[in-house]
């Protein structure tokens, strides 16, 4: 089903449609591992899963094809396909658009995509696009529902918030019909972004992201990557539980759950978990909201 439908189906019914993300197999992480995750996913009925791809050539288009036609043939659950514009010509473009669609490819999020690396295979290589709101247009004439992302604290690299939802309202003008937000750890941020989108006329649903922090070294990169804040409740946490990997995980999907159902009482347009591929974590997730 289209990602848009299942937003205005479930506004209709007055609920708040839930989803995940997952990512696909890295090095020993079979297709069939990669099958026993989705397939734990499915069963916590979401309403789409993401499926994520490499930025700056990774190369593994092909497994995100692969999974997202899985998950919609196999668990029935409707999917969304990753695709990063980083180090992507015209041509390639074109040759992604058909690869999704023979895979049955119904939904596209339309990313930029990190920076390649000097180690990455696409390091200098040739891209004819910059953001990724140049490719929406291709993606929605090629009859995708296309969706964008969305930063609460502004991408990393635009030091001005209103720039950054201005840069959404392109991506809406150029066809996005839905958005997924960054990670973030205050709601409060969320919800002055939202106040901003919805003055900035952006009118297409924005889900909101949530990742539980599970140790030091992982948020730290996250803060690092995304630019997300912490509060300081997440700082006293950390410090709490700073010789207690266990606890520290337990506190960090506690506090991700707490902030779901804060997000679901304020009336957002939609839930979506960063599950790294952990079930529990979804799992978590759903028995907080229900």
């Amino acid at each position: 089903m289209r990602i848009d439908d299942i937003f205005a189906h479930a506004k209709t019914a007055g609920r708040t449609p839930v989803s995940f993300e997952m990512f696909p197999p890295k090095g020993e992480l079979t297709l069939d591992r990669a099958r026993e995750a989705a397939g734990a996913l499915c069963e916590l009925a979401p309403d789409f899963i993401s499926v994520t791809c490499s930025a700056g050539g990774g190369g593994n288009f092909g497994q995100t094809a692969a999974i997202a036609h899985m998950i919609e043939e196999e668990f029935n659950v409707s999917s969304v396909a990753h695709l990063t514009c980083m180090s992507l010509t015209r041509e390639q473009l074109m040759q992604r658009i058909e690869d999704y669609r023979t895979a049955g490819v119904e939904n596209v999020l339309a990313l930029r995509g990190d920076r390649p690396t000097p180690d990455s295979p696409a390091y200098g290589a040739p891209s004819d696009f910059s953001y990724a709101s140049e490719i929406i247009p291709a993606l929605v004439e090629a009859g995708f529902c296309v969706g964008g992302a969305a930063y609460p604290e502004g991408h990393i690299e635009c030091d001005d918030l209103a720039t950054s939802v201005a840069h959404l309202k392109l991506k809406q003008d150029a066809g996005a019909s839905f958005f997924v937000t960054q990670l973030f750890f205050d709601n409060e941020v969320c919800y002055r972004f939202l106040d901003l989108a919805e003055k900035a006329g952006i009118t297409a649903p924005i889900t909101c992201g949530i990742m539980p922090f599970m140790s030091r070294t992982q948020i730290s990169r996250m803060v690092f990557m995304c630019g997300a804040s912490l509060p300081s409740p997440v700082i006293k946490l950390l410090a709490k539980y700073e010789d207690d990997p266990e606890s520290l995980v337990r506190a960090g999907i506690d506090y991700a759950c707490r902030q779901l159902i804060d997000l679901r009482d304020h009336g957002v347009d939609g839930l979506h978990v960063y599950t790294m591929n952990r079930p529990s974590v979804a799992r978590a997730a759903v028995e907080a909201l229900s």
